[in-house]
């Protein structure tokens, strides 16, 4: 999955700053939707990223059955927090 392809997929641009919120809303909305009917493991997860970084990702434990999936999530909020200013 291609970062800026899946912003144009679901907001129809790269610039989120440039959205109105309820282009916002919606396009997380069909995210969301996504990601509980993704049935490929490796697309769940980059959907889930994706909500992280928006600040919008549903709990680990509702969208990671599987422990392991769970760790690695887990791994990539430490590695995004540690870039996040101060």
């Amino acid at each position: 999955m291609n970062f800026d392809d899946q912003l144009h997929r679901y907001f129809g641009t790269s610039d989120l700053d440039a959205l109105h919120p309820d282009a916002l809303a919606a396009g997380v909305e069909h995210m969301r939707v996504d990601l509980g009917l993704e049935q490929s493991r490796e697309r769940r997860f980059a959907l889930w990223a994706l909500l992280y970084t928006l600040g919008e990702a549903p709990d680990l434990d509702a969208v990671f059955k599987d422990p392991a999936e769970r760790d690695v999530a887990r791994d990539l909020m430490d590695m995004l927090d540690q870039q996040m200013p101060d």
